[in-house]
């Protein structure tokens, strides 16, 4: 693949795939983590004398235009952070829209309705890329968190460019990334949560053998829990992956790798905070309760846990982090790894809610790489190969 800096850039009009996939309340941007990512890239072309044509996807339409879903806001949001005026188009594949990019004075911006108002987005539909690859004339990915899709934006369009290669938020995703493939600094200290298993249990396959410390929590934790016969009352489990959880925990028991579950939990009836709740052992649980949060004990041994690691990758909150009653668990997460970084650690990021947890709860400064895609970063961690990145090779 090549870097942005490789390509002639000069008098050129780029079509760059980001990833402004970003949370939305009622046309209002909650938070611009993606948009401020793609930054570095879109300056650098303009910086180059190249006019640049943005695409991305916002949510999930169905293929079905809906103005909730516009990234209109985000043109909005783009023209105060880079001080200058942002072309829109509201339709991706118009020939109107074509003509406005055809036409695109140099360092100037276009920005495209949303990709997924268009069925053939996801499809990877042949006619969809050919109009979208007319917007420019060289093609730049810098949409790592959509890496792992095999859509027209970013494997489609590909073919009809002799010009190609990857933005710099790309490049920076996949060093950082690849470091923890390679050898990372001992003691190697992997931390998981979030709701769901599926997906992360090939990624411990292909990490637990290079780490000392696996430490589970989130809504995850309940499948690893029952898997050791332990009571998890109506807590979310992932019955079709108890038994492949047993599988990772003796490879890593196997393995002298050290595992660390919840002992104690936040137990309540409800997800949104919407009932009383209460701090109790997991042996506790029971009935309708659910675990929603680790519990103080818990949050103990996890914060100890990663005191002295020099490398830290964490996917996933530890509870329903969006309640303020329930966001305990992940809040010690953020301090405690933000803590080890300052202290020399390496600390990455997967994405994600994980992502949302620090922008909402600490310090983005503090941690050495927070990816842009969750499922992304996953997938290439777990050796899986990227189709975005493939089409680019």
């Amino acid at each position: 693949m090549k870097s942005l800096n490789e390509l002639d850039l000069k008098d050129q009009r780029v079509l760059l795939r980001v990833d402004f996939n970003v949370p939305m309340d009622d046309g209002v941007i909650e938070d611009n983590f993606r948009v401020q990512a793609a930054l570095p890239t879109v300056r650098f072309c303009l910086r180059q004398g190249a006019s640049v044509v943005i695409m991305s996807h916002l949510g999930r339409p169905g293929g079905q235009a809906d103005p909730a879903l516009s990234l209109l806001p985000v043109a909005e949001e783009l023209e105060v952070l880079l001080r200058q005026d942002i072309l829109f188009s509201q339709d991706c594949v118009s020939d109107q829209a074509i003509e406005v990019s055809q036409a695109l004075p140099a360092q100037k911006i276009h920005l495209l309705e949303n990709l997924r108002f268009h069925s053939e987005e996801e499809a990877n539909g042949p006619e969809f890329s050919s109009r979208l690859a007319r917007h420019g004339n060289v093609y730049v990915n810098d949409a790592f968190g959509t890496a792992h899709r095999a859509h027209a934006s970013n494997v489609g369009v590909v073919s009809h460019f002799r010009s190609a290669g990857i933005g710099l938020l790309v490049t920076i995703e996949l060093e950082a990334l690849r470091a923890l493939q390679a050898k990372p600094e001992k003691p190697f200290a992997i931390v998981l949560g979030g709701a769901k298993v599926a997906g992360k249990l090939e990624l411990l396959r292909q990490l637990v053998p290079k780490a000392h410390r696996l430490i589970v929590g989130g809504g995850m934790a309940f499948t690893f829990l029952k898997s050791q016969g332990l009571n998890v009352g109506s807590s979310l489990v992932d019955e079709a992956l108890v038994d492949e959880a047993a599988s990772i925990l003796r490879m890593a028991r196997e393995l002298g790798v050290d595992i660390y579950l919840p002992t104690d939990v936040v137990a309540s009836d409800a997800l949104d905070g919407s009932a009383a709740w209460h701090l109790i052992s997991v042996e506790e649980l029971a009935g309708a309760e659910k675990g929603v949060d680790i519990g103080p004990e818990s949050c103990a041994i996890f914060s100890a846990a990663l005191a002295d690691a020099r490398t830290i990758f964490w996917n996933g909150p530890m509870g329903v982090f969006e309640q303020p009653p329930f966001r305990t668990g992940t809040e010690m997460i953020v301090s405690a790894i933000a803590e080890a970084t300052a202290g020399g650690a390496v600390s990455v990021v997967g994405g994600g809610d994980s992502a949302a947890a620090i922008q909402l709860l600490g310090e983005p400064k503090q941690f050495t790489h927070i990816s842009t895609g969750g499922g992304a970063s996953l997938e290439l961690l777990s050796d899986r190969p990227l189709p975005a990145l493939e089409a680019l090779a």
